[in-house]
């Protein structure tokens, strides 16, 4: 089976750089390399196994078809939604954050 091509939108792409500036400036190179290593292998997960991702904030949101995976060793969540032809990626939010408010300002922002 061929894995599925991953799409960032804009806010999950920040999201990503966020998270890589903060880890560099509080952990160093090494600690923001990992958290792309962990975010780049959770792409290659959700890319091959697109509904392994729980759908608990998808029915939380009432977002039919938002999953959800969390990286190894990082706390963040990728969120996304399984196209005919990508996966879209609309977020990469800490676990620790409201997530329900991060995801309706993204709804508010399409």
């Amino acid at each position: 089976m061929t894995p599925t091509p991953v799409v960032l939108r804009a806010a999950a792409r920040r999201d990503v750089d966020e998270a890589v500036a903060h880890y560099q400036a509080e952990g160093g190179m090494d600690v923001a390399l990992g958290f792309i290593e962990a975010l780049e292998a959770a792409f290659r997960h959700i890319s091959a196994n697109p509904e392994s991702g729980s759908p608990h904030y998808g029915h939380e949101l009432n977002l039919p078809g938002l999953r959800s995976w969390p990286l190894k060793r990082y706390p963040y969540l990728v969120f996304y939604l399984t196209g005919s032809d990508h996966i879209d990626v609309w977020r990469v939010l800490h676990g620790h954050r409201d997530i329900p408010a991060w995801m309706h300002e993204e709804r508010a922002v399409q």
